[in-house]
């Protein structure tokens, strides 16, 4: 389970976005939450039968932004290394 933030509207994202992930065996790393800034570390799964099934970076980055644009639209800033 990913470590909860200041901001249970980001939580929530983050919740979700980490089920979404953890299905391929991916995981989601400590979040930092400095104001509209949001900072988190993204470890892709593996699936051998459906690689093409594991999120990528950048999905994980587009999924986080557009979530937290409808949730949590004061963070404008999302790091995902």
């Amino acid at each position: 389970m990913v470590q909860s933030t200041s901001d249970a509207s980001v939580d929530f994202v983050l919740e979700q976005i980490e089920t979404m992930v953890a299905s391929e065996g991916g995981t989601l790393g400590t979040p930092s939450l400095d104001g509209n800034s949001l900072k988190i570390e993204y470890t892709p799964g593996v699936n051998e039968e459906c690689p093409e099934c594991v999120p990528s970076l950048d999905m994980v980055k587009q999924f986080l932004t557009a979530s937290l644009g409808i949730h949590a639209p004061h963070v404008t800033d999302i790091e995902v290394s």
